[in-house]
């Protein structure tokens, strides 16, 4: 079982940065793929993008491309989302997720942090 804990949520005005990292720990655990979704009030729960642990190949969503970044560090098991010119719309709680294969049927998720963008 590998536990999840994000940090780095807050309030930012419109055009601000955040980074956010998420820290993977626990016992004999594996990991293929890190990333993030995040959870807007009344909508469903979007994929905002991914890294592979071993190649580091990244996806992103869209609406999120040339502004968000994510990155690894595979020796303290913890990912990072940097966050730059946000936007009111990328108000949500960000969750972090690991996959143990490609298959994502084995996915931990952390417990959420807010990140809220005022205009």
């Amino acid at each position: 079982q590998v536990q999840l804990v994000e940090s780095g949520g807050g309030l930012v005005q419109a055009g601000g940065s955040l980074r956010l990292s998420c820290v993977a720990s626990g016992r004999a655990f594996s990991m293929h793929t890190m990333g993030w979704f995040r959870q807007a009030p009344g909508k469903d729960r979007q994929a905002v993008a991914a890294i592979n642990w071993n190649s580091g190949d990244t996806l992103y969503r869209d609406s999120v491309k040339g502004r968000f970044t994510i990155s690894r560090n595979n020796t303290k098991n913890a990912v990072y989302l940097q966050m730059n010119s946000l936007k009111p719309e990328d108000t949500a709680v960000y969750y972090c997720y690991t996959d143990a294969d490609r298959s994502g049927v084995f996915r931990s998720w952390g417990q959420g942090t807010q990140v809220t963008v005022s205009s």
